[in-house]
């Protein structure tokens, strides 16, 4: 092979692939050269057996050494040609068709895994199939790698293995994450037999750890000789640090400080035998040199980085050998193809799909996989948002299909089941009711038999009762009968016992009396002699009683009686059967007289004998007895007689029922026999009745369930048909979940119905899918909605995508949720179990760890844009041991499946690497506007029409349930047929219960059907009130771009609400709606106003009221776009000169563009023909308040704008404050102060008050006031004031603990100085801003930052905050109030020379005014700002007292000096600005004023004495109105400020204009274009460089004129050069050929917005010009010096302004002229002659010196016809100055008398832009051009 083959290809790569910054690695070198004879080397005899094999080797090692560094297919193409080239030069014999027949592969495995032989690959099915098996055995001992090889991962495996395999062989592999970097490294070391090691990370893993575990592989790889792979990831290099050891390993081997001592003495005694056996010298040097040697043939690195952002490139230049000492395999996106075969591969598993559908499926995936791709290019280029693929997203994508397609599937069969069979049921039931109607028919022949039996027996039943009957009616007349006998006999009975019953007590007193009689007695009494007379009348008394048949004994006396008596036991006896019942009548009449004798009685007798008394009771009862029984005798007898009669009765009555009986016998035994007849006829009509029953039952249930048999068969048809469109409905479904997450709105949409739903209709085999499906459908309800919803989810339908997306990806989920919306509904979705931690607080790994292995839903909150490293297996799900653990760090923590990791971030715009994005799904939580009207809309009508909004949630609420109920009641229909048994036609409860359910389904439905009107309806209602939510949303969004003014303006949503709430509150009530909406509108507008301006600087609420004004406007159409394009762009022609002298060139550019619009046409031409008129109307003090002249009175306020912003620029501020009061009413203009404690009444504990300050301005007096107020003050310990700086965060910390519960107020000042801080500060204050103390409050102050980037105080802080700027007045008439204010009467009073003092100190108040308030004239004021403030006032007095006192005479030299030098000069640090001092001070403090004719300004003398009340008086009577004159300067002064203010207005506006790239603000042009037409405008017309040398050689010599034209030369070529470059790079940019940095974002915007990019100008000279302009007055100094430089003439006369260094030409004049007349440099100066001519009408240069022109006055002009400086014209405010001629003339011939020093500067900046000083001209004293900034300036 000829050697100039080799040499020729590398010689054509080096020169046509040449490094950039993306292409930082092609450097192409000797290196590369010997990898390809490297390559050669691994040949042998068996591989190279013809030239085409050498050839072709030769080609295989160039492609691998130079074409896999390549980083695009654009690049690889050209390589193709470059390789194709130069084979057809030096072997074109050989033949192209052999030379690069496909596949040209060459790898150490071609015959074989574990042979290694370097051979060409003669067929790529062959090595799929080895390498395919080599996969299979590396799963069967390692953790399973599931990977389909498709080509381009062959080739990597080949290429991978070929560098394992060479010598040294490093690898650096180049490819976004999850391209398969490192799965393919361990099967290609894996093939090679090398084990592969890799660190792992854990918390706190660092140098020393890395030392450590690379000195194990070093001594694994060495000592115990195990060749391995050191494999290293991005996320692996936890600190970049880690690259300098990775870097000395692959450049020498050689790591510092590896080994200790005792380990290296291990090494070398390990290597001796080694080094020996080679017949070496076992030295030290030798055996260690032999270890290393050793390491690097055995220990391999593989470095996976990725290629996004600039990481990589910087790392190859930090740490050179990473790139220079690795072979490169740069993996590229996966092809299309790839992307196919990956998925078809993995799709193969997949069942119930048809062949020829899983290839469309394939291809729509990779389709989507490119169409995200694409659109996240245009996502990044209009909204700035990295959304990355990864081949990672792409598997996930077909994982998360799979599992959707087969639980999707699972489900569907389900439900299909659960119909069916609900369906046979049905049928089973129709087949049924045929047989029950037969067996109906037999039960009614048999009911028929069974009632003629039963009739019969009737009959006979009847005649036997009939007689039975009669008997018993005879029985019952009997029986009544006896009935009555028996009650008589019983009435008489019961008399006879009661009288009776009166006897008894006597019969029992006389038996009584008996027992008193014994023995013993009776015979004492017998033995009486002559007993007393009482007791012989009782023994005479019982003789009569006793007489035998009522013969009364005649003898009865005592001796009679003791006859009676004679034997004891027999008298007595006789008296106890005595007949009690019947005494005859004689004894009773006998008796009679005893009875009534008082003597005869039982107590009296008893003291004469007992047994006297005795027979005394005896004989009384006995009688008594008797008497008694005598009435009841008769009685007794009709008893008895009754009774018989009763006994006869009864008798007869028994006998009659005998008979009855024997009767009712017969009649039961009939009975019987019918009953059972009868109850046979019954249950055969109850069988009947049943069956009859059934029948009916199962019609009902057929006809009920009717429509939901045609329902279900229908259901199920539908789901038959969903099956068939399933694989195509969740295939979108799952790309939808996938990838659109971080897309908003418009993005997603789009995708979906301009991309992939009408790809999937065209594809070649259709994939079957629902026309029209909404991709919510299938993974949620409206149940679900709801119950998001109710857990405080936004209402939007952007909210529910980001819902769903959340709950099915199966990826972590990664939310971007500056608004804190999507974390507030994660933690109430969640609730008690969600685990919520932040990075880096206590403990947090502890927590995260006990998630995992619980199971618990975990957020991670507040990330920023990366996550530690030692997180990494969790984020990307790196499971071991199947599944079931994953390593924390170096712990293995049990994986519990339920387990839920949610990432959270509050970063507005974040840009996450591929790698996280792989890992996670990305998103975009960020509010909308539309997602904000919704929401704002439920807000104001919840607030409004809280009816409504309650209905719509009931509503909501009930059609939800009713949803559900739905669902229930049709599962429970259908779970309860299936659960019915065979015959369940029987089962009258379960019919019933499906009838039941039937009814409440057709209830719902028809409630489901109102509901829908009434939705309606209350939708109707809803929108009425969209205006008042839509403003609502806009003016959020205007808020929210308030921080691009100043990143101090932060407003958070949450705050944004409340405001939005109290508006709502505070609206006028209004009985029309319509009127209602207006009023709600106005006030949310207003109030937000209020809220806002309040925490703005002034110079900043008029950009605020004009964005809202023209947004509100834009939004109700009723501004025209392009018109409000042209009021904030400006866009004039350039280069044209204005035809009236009333308009500046410019302004006359822009009238020329806006006649081109048809609103004004022929306006150019109507000023010119109408000039007077104009000119009146122009040259009018205030032309906002005039009349447009003739028809142009009648065109739109916004019209109207944009004429005077072409006419009067300087009025514009005044015009749009003007247009706002039009447009949306006078308050929003009046500038009224919020007072203080009404922001208080809006602080709470989470809420603080954030004051931004302005100089000269303490807003703390309002705190401590108000809080005296309150009872808060310093000295009773409920404020804590804390000063920030050095070492006071403690106890500001400690003052927030203290304050936070005990409820006192904190006030940290100067919060900007402690930025370390702060990040504490944000967490405290939050911490705290929930469950404090609620008099709790916080007080912070910080100052603005004086640039954007310099912004350091957290969003946190001040987006909750309650934000109020504090500025000093503005005007003369208020400072000078407020100066006086500093003092008091007694002030006036204290110093003896009264008047000198008085008069003095109102001086020095109104210099003090002055000083203040000349700031606002810009440059014009001071050269640079100062801080005066009150103290310099008031000390200023206290030393006009003191010297006042300590002198006899007013030292006005001395007090002069004090103050304009010490007391206000100590703030001053331009010289020209102490002179200005000076100067007031010796016009305002002088001996004159003392007489009272002195004035301070034009009209306002120095006040008479006075007392303090009066010198207010005379303020407010005698100040004239404000204007410039109160300053010493002149009316133009204010129209320049003026004017740089509405410029400044105006390109702020124009910034904040929302982003929309198909827009540029209505031209119809977008972004990208717009930037593109200017960089290739800029480009074509860049000058080229200036030679140099070419130059150089032109000068014969260098005189100092030429020196000043090389240096403006080579600054030119800087400048020219960085231009062409940064414009080329944006370019390529802009094409996608290189990653947009942030250098040339700020170039696209900078060439957007028309301004100068920060780059030029840091090489360019001061200037304030638009781009346009800038570019412009760029070719112009270029064309000056290209003339100059042609014969380094010098020109006629020199523009000075074209210098990038003036003062090099002046001085120029100067060494010139000192050369020639040999004067001495340092005693020289210029002279400054102002010519009469202008620069047309010079002829030739001035023999010494030069002329120069194009300098302009600003502050006065120049009177051509007198030579002197003259007060200005109005409205000229950079006159310019003719020609001038500059010569050098030593100092002592300078003329000092009636000049006026007048400073010269390059731009209206002035300050730093200081050129020169020139002597000019006058007749006035010069204290009047110092007082009016009168300056030469060389560009205006």
């Amino acid at each position: 092979m000829p050697p100039y083959g080799w040499k020729a290809l590398h010689q054509k790569i080096t020169s046509s692939f040449l490094p950039t910054a993306i292409k930082f690695h092609y450097v192409f070198n000797l290196r590369d050269l010997s990898n390809i004879f490297q390559g050669l080397l691994f040949s042998t005899a068996e591989c190279l057996k013809t030239p085409v094999d050498l050839v072709r080797l030769w080609l295989h090692e160039a492609e691998r050494v130079y074409g896999d560094k390549l980083i695009d297919e654009k690049d690889k193409e050209s390589f193709g040609r470059v390789l194709a080239a130069t084979c057809k030069k030096y072997f074109d014999e050989l033949g192209e068709n052999l030379l690069f027949a496909k596949p040209n592969i060459y790898c150490h495995f071609a015959q074989g895994i574990g042979e290694p032989k370097y051979l060409p690959v003669s067929d790529s099915g062959y090595l799929n199939k080895l390498l395919v098996e080599a996969l299979e055995t590396y799963n069967e001992v390692n953790a399973v790698m599931n990977l389909v090889l498709f080509e381009d991962a062959v080739s990597h495996i080949c290429r991978i293995n070929r560098i394992l395999e060479s010598p040294r062989g490093n690898a650096l592999l180049v490819g976004v994450g999850g391209s398969g970097k490192q799965s393919l490294s361990r099967l290609a070391a894996y093939i090679s037999a090398l084990d592969v090691f890799q660190i792992t990370l854990k918390k706190g893993y660092g140098i020393p750890d890395l030392k450590l575990d690379l000195a194990s592989q070093y001594i694994k790889a060495a000592v115990k000789n195990t060749p391995t792979v050191f494999l290293m990831t991005d996320s692996q290099v936890a600190e970049e640090q880690f690259l300098v050891l990775i870097n000395d390993l692959l450049a020498s081997g050689e790591i510092p400080g590896l080994f200790q001592d005792d380990e290296v003495e291990n090494i070398i005694g390990a290597m001796r035998p080694q080094v020996k056996s080679l017949g070496m010298q076992d030295t030290r040097e030798n055996c260690w040199k032999f270890f290393i040697d050793k390491v690097r043939r055995q220990l391999k690195v593989i470095l996976c980085f990725s290629p996004v952002g600039s990481t990589l490139r910087v790392r190859a230049r930090k740490f050179p050998a990473v790139v220079n000492c690795t072979a490169i395999d740069w993996f590229h996106e996966w092809p299309e193809d790839a992307l196919v075969s990956v998925s078809g591969r993995f799709l193969e598993e997949t069942e119930g799909i048809e062949p020829e559908v899983k290839i469309s499926i394939s291809q729509f995936m990779s389709y989507v996989h490119k169409t995200v791709n694409e659109m996240s290019k245009v996502y990044l280029a209009t909204e700035r948002r990295y959304n990355y693929t990864t081949p990672k997203t792409f598997l996930e994508q077909i994982k998360l299909y799979q599992n959707l397609l087969s639980k999707k599937r699972r489900e569907l069969i389900a439900k299909i089941d659960r119909l069916e069979n609900g369906l046979m049921k049905l049928q089973s039931t129709a087949s049924q009711v045929d047989d029950l109607k037969a067996k109906l028919a037999v039960q009614e022949l048999e009911l028929k038999h069974k009632n003629e039996d039963a009739d019969k027996l009737i009959q006979v039943v009847g005649v036997e009762t009939e007689k039975v009957s009669k008997e018993k009616m005879i029985a019952d007349e009997e029986e009544l009968k006896v009935q009555v006998i028996n009650t008589n006999v019983t009435e008489k009975q019961r008399a006879c016992e009661t009288d009776l019953a009166k006897a008894e007590p006597a019969l029992l007193a006389a038996q009584e009396a008996l027992d008193t009689l014994n023995k013993n007695n009776l015979t004492e009494l017998k033995s009486f002699g002559s007993p007393p007379e009482a007791v012989v009348n009782v023994t005479a008394a019982v003789m009569i009683l006793t007489a035998p048949g009522g013969k009364i004994p005649k003898d009865k006396s005592w001796k009679a009686a003791k006859i009676m008596m004679g034997k004891v036991d027999s008298f007595l006896d006789t008296l106890k059967k005595y007949d009690k019942e019947h005494i005859p009548e004689p004894c009773l009449k006998a008796f009679k007289p005893y009875q009534s004798d008082p003597t005869f009685d039982p107590e009296f007798i008893l003291s004469k004998s007992t047994a006297a008394a005795g027979l005394c009771s005896w004989c009384l009862n006995i009688v008594r007895f008797y008497e008694v029984y005598c009435d009841v005798a008769p009685k007794r007898q009709a008893l008895e007689e009754a009774n018989a009669e009763l006994a006869e009765a009864q008798d007869k009555l028994s006998h009659i029922k005998n008979k009855i009986a024997d009767l009712n016998a017969n009649l039961a035994t009939l009975t019987a026999e019918f009953e059972k007849a009868t109850a046979e006829k019954i249950k055969c009509q109850q069988e009947a009745d049943a069956t009859n029953r059934v029948i009916t039952l199962a019609n009902r249930l057929v006809g009920g369930l009717a429509s939901e048999n045609v329902r279900w068969a229908e259901s199920v048809e539908n789901f038959r048909e969903q099956e068939k469109t399933l694989c195509g409905d969740v295939l979108l479904i799952s790309a939808f979940v996938s990838y659109v997450g971080y897309f908003t709105k418009k993005y997603r949409t789009e995708l979906m119905d301009k991309y992939w739903i009408p790809y999937l209709n065209e594809l070649k085999v259709p994939i079957p899918v629902t026309p029209g499906l909404d991709p919510l459908s299938l993974l949620t309800d409206d149940a679900d909605i709801a119950t998001w919803n109710n857990q405080g989810l936004p209402s939007d339908r952007m909210s529910t995508e980001n819902a769903t997306i959340l709950c099915n990806t199966e990826r972590w989920p990664l939310i971007v949720d500056a608004q804190l919306q999507g974390v507030k509904w994660i933690k109430n979705k969640y609730g008690e179990e969600l685990k919520s931690i932040r990075l880096g607080q206590r403990s947090y790994l502890d927590i995260i760890e006990q998630a995992i292995s619980e199971g618990h839903p975990l957020i991670i909150e507040n990330i920023g844009e990366s996550v530690e490293p030692v997180l990494d297996p969790l984020l990307g799900r790196n499971t071991i041991k199947k599944g079931k653990y994953i390593k924390i760090g170096d712990k293995e923590v049990e994986y519990h499946p339920d387990f839920r990791l949610i990432l959270h971030t509050k970063y507005f715009n974040p840009h996450y690497k591929p790698e996280m994005q792989a890992q996670c799904t990305l998103i975009n939580f960020l509010v909308t506007r539309d997602g904000l009207e919704d929401q704002l809309l439920a807000a104001v009508v919840a607030k409004e029409r809280p009816d409504l909004e309650q209905l719509k949630a009931n509503l909501t609420k009930s059609q939800n349930e009713f949803k559900i109920l739905l669902k229930e009641l049709e599962d429970s229909l259908l779970a309860r047929l299936s659960a019915a048994s065979g015959n369940f036609l029987g089962d009258t409860a379960l019919v019933e219960n499906l009838e039941t359910t039937k009814q409440t389904a057709i209830e719902i439905e028809e409630k489901v059907r109102e509901a829908k009107i009434t939705e309606i309806k209350i939708n109707e209602a809803r929108e009425n009130y969209r205006p008042a939510a839509e403003r609502a949303s806009l003016l959020y969004f205007i808020l929210n771009d308030l921080n691009k003014i100043d990143p101090i303006y932060q407003f958070s949503l949450k705050a944004f609400n409340v405001v939005f709430e109290k508006a709502i509150q505070r609206t006028l009530p209004a009985e029309d709606v319509k009127q209602r909406v207006i009023n709600l509108t106005d006030e949310i507008t207003y109030s937000v106003f209020v809220y806002t301006a309040r925490g703005l600087f002034e110079r900043d609420k008029l950009i605020f009221m004009a964005q809202v004004a023209f947004q509100v406007l834009l939004m109700k159409k009723e501004v025209n776009p392009v018109e409000l394009d042209f009021l904030l762009r400006f866009p004039f022609k350039a280069g044209l000169t204005s035809p009236v002298d009333f308009l500046q060139s410019q302004g006359w550019g822009g009238i020329k563009v806006l006649s081109d619009m048809d609103e004004f046409k022929n306006l150019d031409s109507d000023i010119e023909g109408s000039a007077k008129r104009w000119k009146k109307f122009v040259e009018s003090e205030a032309p906002e308040k005039e009349v447009f002249p003739k028809e142009w009175k009648n065109k739109s306020a916004l019209q109207k704008l944009c004429m005077m912003r072409c006419m009067r620029p300087d009025r514009m501020t005044y015009a749009v404050r003007n247009f706002v009061e039009e447009k949306m009413g006078s308050k929003f203009v009046e500038g009224r102060s919020v007072e203080f404690s009404k922001s208080y009444e809006e602080s709470s504990p989470s809420t603080a008050i954030f004051f931004i300050l302005s100089p000269g301005v303490d807003p703390l007096k309002d705190v401590e006031a108000l809080g005296r107020k309150l009872g808060f003050t310093i000295d009773n310990g409920k404020i804590h004031n804390v000063s920030l700086g050095q070492g006071q965060e403690v106890v500001a910390e400690n003052a927030l603990d203290v304050a936070a519960i005990e409820g006192h107020w904190v006030i940290l000042q100067n919060i900007h100085l402690v930025s370390k801080w702060l990040s504490t500060l944000d967490k405290k204050v939050e911490r705290y801003s929930i469950g404090s103390h609620e008099d709790y409050r916080v007080f912070m102050s910080a100052e603005p930052a004086p640039t954007p980037d310099a912004h350091i105080i957290p969003q946190g802080l001040l987006e909750n905050a309650i934000k109020i700027t504090n500025e000093p007045p503005t005007g003369m008439h208020a400072n000078l109030h407020k100066a006086l204010d500093l003092f008091t009467q007694d002030t006036l009073e204290m110093c003896t020379k009264e008047i000198e003092f008085k008069c003095i100190l109102f001086a020095l108040c109104y210099f003090h005014a002055v000083v203040a308030e000349r700031r606002k004239f810009g440059a014009q004021g001071w050269n640079r700002s100062y801080p005066f403030n009150n103290g310099d006032l008031t000390i200023s007095i206290n030393v006009l007292y003191n010297y006042l006192e300590a002198n006899v005479k007013v030292p006005w030299d001395d007090l002069r000096y004090l103050f304009g030098e010490i007391m206000y000069g100590g703030h001053i640090t331009d010289d020209w600005d102490r002179r200005l001092c000076r100067t007031y001070l010796s016009e305002y403090i002088r001996v004159e004023m003392l007489e009272g004719e002195m004035t301070l300004a034009p009209g306002f003398l120095v006040p008479p004495n006075s007392d303090y009340k009066g010198y207010h008086e005379y303020i407010d009577e005698n100040l004239p109105p404000e204007s410039p004159y109160l300053y010493g300067l002149h009316p133009n002064a204010e129209i320049g400020f003026l004017t740089v203010t509405s410029e400044k207005l105006f390109r702020t506006v124009l910034e904040m204009q929302p982003k929309e790239s198909d827009a540029g603000g209505g031209t119809g042009v977008s972004r990208e274009e717009k930037v593109k037409q200017v960089l290739d405008e800029i480009i074509e017309k860049l000058p080229e460089p200036f030679n140099m040398m070419e130059i150089m050689a032109k000068a014969a010599e260098k005189t100092p004129y030429v020196v000043v034209a090389f240096q403006e030369c080579e600054r030119m070529n800087i400048l020219t050069n960085e231009m062409r470059r940064s414009l080329k790079e944006l370019n390529l940019g802009l094409k996608g050929e290189l990653t947009i940095t942030t250098d040339m974002e700020e170039l696209s915007n900078a060439l957007f917005y028309d301004n100068v990019p920060d780059f030029w100008t840091n090489r360019a000279y001061p200037s304030l010009f638009g781009l346009g302009a800038w570019y412009a007055d760029l070719l112009l100094r270029v064309r000056e010096l290209e003339a100059w430089t042609t014969d380094f003439a010098l020109p006629t006369t020199v523009w000075l302004a074209g210098f990038f260094n003036p003062q090099s030409f002046l001085t120029a004049i100067m060494q010139s002229m000192a050369r020639k007349n040999e004067w001495p440099l340092d005693k020289m100066c210029l002279s400054v002659e102002v010519t009469k001519k202008n620069r047309e009408d010079m002829t030739a240069p001035p023999r010494e010196g030069s002329y120069v022109h194009g300098l302009f006055m600003e502050g006065a002009r120049w009177d051509i016809p007198s030579g002197v400086i003259t007060d200005a014209r109005l409205k000229e405010l950079t006159p310019s100055m003719p020609v001038i001629f500059i010569r050098a003339i030593p100092v002592d011939r300078m003329d000092t008398k009636n000049v006026y020093e007048c400073p010269v500067y390059k731009t209206r900046m002035r300050g730093p832009t200081y050129v020169w000083t020139f002597n000019l001209k006058t007749k006035e004293k010069p204290a009047k051009w110092i007082l009016a900034a009168v300056a030469l300036l060389l560009q205006v």
